[in-house]
């Protein structure tokens, strides 16, 4: 049960990481290399709003029935 548990763990946190990855969408590399105000491939102004509940509560759940799994083993 407890390699079970670790699994849900890491599989929800992976699946956190896929959804803030996958959220956004990233600007275009810049095509002349003397363009100085070329676009950068980060967003501006990213924020805390990956780290949602409305949009992790899948990976959320997956990690607390792995914390639980561990620590009550059937």
């Amino acid at each position: 049960m407890k390699i079970a548990g670790a699994l849900f763990v890491c599989l929800g946190i992976l699946y956190a990481v896929w959804v803030a990855i996958s959220a956004r969408r990233l600007s275009s590399p810049p095509r002349h290399p003397d363009n100085q105000n070329a676009p950068t491939l980060e967003p501006k102004r990213q924020g805390l709003g990956f780290l949602r509940a409305g949009r992790n509560w899948p990976a959320l759940a997956l990690i607390a029935i792995g914390v639980l799994m561990l620590i009550y083993p059937i």
